[in-house]
């Protein structure tokens, strides 16, 4: 399991994104499922539609009806550590998605993300440390 950016999602369906054979062969190397929030899965949703139309996005539906990504409802806790992040790099910026992630993975430990996003060099898990991006 991997917390997944929508970057990697659309780049996966869209096979004319730049980095579409990066992400194809990142997700090789990864164990299924992949893991996102709903803020991703919308954004990654919103992306799709704009470039590949109800086919773009019915493939980013198919990916969940197979169980190979998983959608994570957030506590209250999390959505509201996710907005105190927001506030706290709202100078990186930091969007709704990414919070939802960081929050993710401080709750549940995990340090690797699976996204195209840079801004995640930036982020620092509550305990000081960094994500490892994937692809690499």
């Amino acid at each position: 399991m991997i917390l997944t950016d929508a970057g990697p999602l659309v780049a996966i369906i869209d096979k004319g994104e730049p980095d579409h054979p990066r992400c194809v062969a990142a997700l090789e190397t990864i164990a299924l499922p992949l893991v996102t929030t709903w803020p991703v899965f919308t954004e990654a949703m919103y992306l799709l539609g704009d470039a590949g139309g109800w086919a773009a996005q019915e493939r980013l539906w198919r990916l969940r009806d197979r169980g190979d990504l998983e959608l994570v409802d957030l506590p209250s806790s999390l959505v509201s550590r996710s907005s105190a992040l927001m506030h706290k790099y709202h100078n990186v910026p930091m969007d709704l998605a990414d919070a939802t992630l960081v929050a993710l993975a401080e709750a549940r430990g995990w340090t690797h993300v699976f996204t195209l996003d840079s801004h995640f060099h930036a982020y620092r898990l509550s305990s000081r440390r960094r994500f490892t991006l994937l692809p690499a």
